[in-house]
C-alpha cells in the first residue's frame, strides 16, 4: 500500500494500486467537497467515487481476515476436540467417586460457614454500632474466607497458604489472616492418628514408642505432627502422620481444576501461550508427591548429605529419619527444639547477631541450589528454625 502526504500538514491520503490512480489526484478533503487552488471549495464525484471504493475494499478485507483466523480456530478447535474429551472422560474416571463426595463436601462446608456468617450477623443488628465491616463483605471477608478454605480440606488450605506467602498480590488482612492455614489447620482426633499408625507399622504402637504426646505439634493440609519417644534408645522423636482420606481430597480437587484448565484452553487457545494446563499439572504432580513420605525421607538424606559433603554441619543440620518405623503415611524423624527465625525476641535469646544467623540460612540455601540433589523450595517461617545449639534447622522436605 503507498502513502501520499501533503506539506500542508493535514491528514495524509492513502490509496492502493488496484484502485484508480485518479483518486490520487484528489486534494485535501473539508467538510462538503475539495479544494480547488483559489481556495474555493466544490465536490468531485469522481474522487468521491474512488475512496468510497477504497473504503469498501479495505473493509472487504478486513472481514475476509476476521473470517478465515475465525475459520483456522474452529478447524483446530475441532481437531483438539477428540483429544480434549478424551482427557475428561479418563480424567473423570480416576477421579471415580470421589468427584461426587467432593461436591457433597463443598456444599456441607458453604453451607456451614454460612450459617456462622448468619448467626454473627443475627448478633450484631442489636448492637449499637452496627454490622462490622468485617461482616458486610460475606464469605469473602478474609475470616470467614479462610474457615471456608479450611472446611474445604488439603487443597484449598494449600491455596491459603500460598496467599499467606504472597504480600505482593494480596491485601494485608488477607495474608494476615490466611497465615493460620499454615499451623492451625483442622486437628484430626488421636483415635484415627493410632489407628493410621497401627495399620501402617503392622505392629503394636508400643512396640515402637514408649510414649506418644496425643495433643499434635502442629495440623498442616496434609499432616499431623506428634511428639513422641523411641522405646529403647529413648531419642525425643516426632511422628508425621497423614491425614486420613487426603489423598482422594487432592486427587479430586486437583483433578477437577485440570479439566476447568482443559476447557478454558480449548475455547480461548490463547490461554495456551500461557501454559496455563502445563501449569496445573506441574502443580497436581507436585501436590501428589507430598502424600508419599517415602519421598519426603529421600530429600532430607539427601540434604544432610549435602552438608557433611559441604563440611556445613556445625552451620546447619536436618533431622534423622527413623527408617525401621517410617512408611509412605508415617515418618518418624529426630526432634529439633528451636525458634522460627521470624521470632526475634526468642533468637536474640539463644545468639546474639541474628542477623549472622539468617545471612548462615541463605547461604547454607543457596549453596544446595548448586550442590544438592533435590533443594528446600518451602523455606518460611515454620519450616526455618534457629535451634538451641545456634545451627539452623531445615524442616519440611515434602
Amino acid at each position: 500500500m503507498a502513502v501520499s502526504s501533503f506539506r500542508s500538514g493535514r491528514l495524509p491520503l492513502f490509496h492502493h494500486p488496484q484502485l484508480p490512480n485518479k483518486a490520487a489526484a484528489c486534494t485535501t478533503r473539508s467538510i462538503g467537497g475539495f479544494k480547488k487552488p483559489n481556495g474555493r471549495f466544490s465536490s468531485n464525484p469522481k474522487c468521491g467515487r474512488a475512496l468510497f471504493l477504497f473504503a469498501q475494499y479495505s473493509q472487504s478485507s478486513q472481514a475476509q481476515t476476521q473470517q478465515d483466523r475465525f475459520s483456522s480456530r474452529l478447524q483446530s478447535s475441532l481437531e483438539n476436540l477428540p483429544k480434549l474429551l478424551e482427557d475428561i472422560v479418563q480424567t473423570s474416571i480416576s477421579t471415580g467417586p470421589r468427584g461426587a463426595l467432593r461436591l457433597a463436601q463443598g456444599i456441607q462446608a458453604f453451607v456451614g460457614v454460612g450459617g456462622e456468617w448468619l448467626a454473627d450477623v443475627s448478633r450484631s443488628t442489636n448492637e449499637p454500632t452496627g454490622i462490622p465491616s468485617q461482616l458486610q463483605l460475606g464469605l469473602l471477608s478474609p475470616l470467614y474466607l479462610r474457615k471456608l478454605f479450611e472446611r474445604m480440606g488439603a487443597t484449598y488450605i494449600k491455596l491459603g497458604q500460598f496467599i499467606a506467602s504472597a504480600p505482593t498480590l494480596f491485601p494485608p488482612e488477607y495474608v494476615e489472616e490466611f497465615q493460620k492455614c499454615f499451623d492451625r489447620a483442622p486437628a484430626v482426633p488421636f483415635e484415627d492418628i493410632q489407628a493410621i499408625l497401627r495399620e501402617e507399622l503392622g505392629r503394636p504402637i508400643d512396640s515402637i514408642y514408649e510414649y506418644i504426646d496425643p495433643t499434635p505439634i502442629a495440623s498442616a493440609s496434609i499432616a499431623q505432627v506428634h511428639g513422641a519417644r523411641l522405646k529403647g534408645s529413648q531419642d525425643d522423636v516426632v511422628i508425621k502422620v497423614l491425614k486420613p482420606g487426603i489423598k482422594d481430597i487432592l486427587v479430586a480437587d486437583l483433578n477437577f481444576i485440570y479439566i476447568a484448565a482443559r476447557i478454558l484452553e480449548f475455547l480461548n487457545p490463547d490461554f495456551s501461550r500461557a501454559s496455563l494446563v502445563g501449569i496445573v499439572k506441574d502443580i497436581r504432580e507436585s501436590m501428589l508427591e507430598e502424600v508419599d513420605f517415602n519421598k519426603e525421607a529421600t530429600n532430607i538424606e539427601s540434604f544432610r548429605r549435602y552438608l557433611e559433603a559441604m563440611g556445613l554441619t556445625r552451620q546447619a543440620t536436618a533431622p534423622r529419619v527413623y527408617n525401621y518405623c517410617s512408611t509412605r503415611r508415617v515418618l518418624t524423624m529426630e526432634r529439633l527444639y528451636g525458634v522460627p527465625l521470624t521470632d526475634l525476641d526468642s533468637i536474640s535469646s539463644l545468639v546474639s547477631s541474628p542477623e549472622n544467623s539468617l545471612i548462615t540460612a541463605l547461604n547454607v540455601w543457596f549453596g544446595s541450589l548448586l550442590a544438592c540433589e533435590t533443594f528446600h523450595a518451602d523455606v518460611h517461617a515454620g519450616n526455618l528454625w534457629l535451634l538451641r545449639d545456634g545451627r539452623i534447622g531445615f524442616l519440611d522436605f515434602g
